[in-house]
């Protein structure tokens, strides 16, 4: 499959993923991308962030072999599509606990590593949790809407991360998305007015 402006941003990530794992290389979609994957089409991203521990040089080439050029540190551009995608530093983890197991997805560029859906509403909730990123909290929670996560393990997790009080406080907002108020903790229900 070729890039172009018509590209999806998850057919750009399958292409980008199977074509690093054809030379060897594991990257696993993380943040904003994986949100927008999961939160059915209620958030979008122009970047891409697939987290790998391998040789930034030797990502460089092979990223160079599917036409990106290396425009920052860790951004990488392509002059057919508007996304970006950057290379964090492994190990993947999500706060302290490392990830092995992740999802695999077909895509029409091909196969696509990405962390689960729970996986992804526990990376969008360590931001929040670490860095009180609000933005973080509301990705957590289209996902949440979107997908049946696994609340016990995100409680587990929350717990070892010492942020119980912040969980419950994500479970509130999630339970008034889920009623048709706004879980952004703002107090505003229902749509906008004209």
């Amino acid at each position: 499959m070729m890039i172009s402006a018509e590209t999806t941003l998850e057919d750009l990530a399958g292409i980008v993923c199977s074509h690093l794992l054809g030379h060897g290389i594991r990257a696993v979609l993380s943040g904003g991308g994986a949100v927008a994957l999961y939160a059915d089409n209620r958030f979008t991203t122009c970047d891409l962030d697939f987290v790998t521990d391998a040789d930034p040089r030797r990502v460089e080439r092979v990223m160079a072999a599917l036409g990106f050029a290396r425009k920052a540190s860790r951004h990488f551009e392509h002059p057919a599509t508007c996304f970006l995608v950057e290379f964090p530093a492994g190990p993947l983890a999500i706060g302290d606990r490392p990830v092995t197991k992740v999802a695999e997805i077909e895509t029409r560029g091909g196969r696509l590593l990405v962390l689960t859906p729970t996986q992804c509403v526990m990376d969008r909730l360590a931001a929040w949790y670490h860095w009180s990123d609000p933005q973080a909290l509301q990705q957590a929670i289209l996902v949440s809407l979107a997908h049946g996560v696994d609340q016990d393990v995100i409680e587990e997790w929350s717990g070892g991360e010492g942020k119980l009080r912040e969980y419950r406080n994500y479970l509130r907002r999630l339970e008034a998305g889920r009623m048709g108020g706004d879980p952004s903790g703002t107090g505003r229900t229902g749509s906008p007015k004209p």
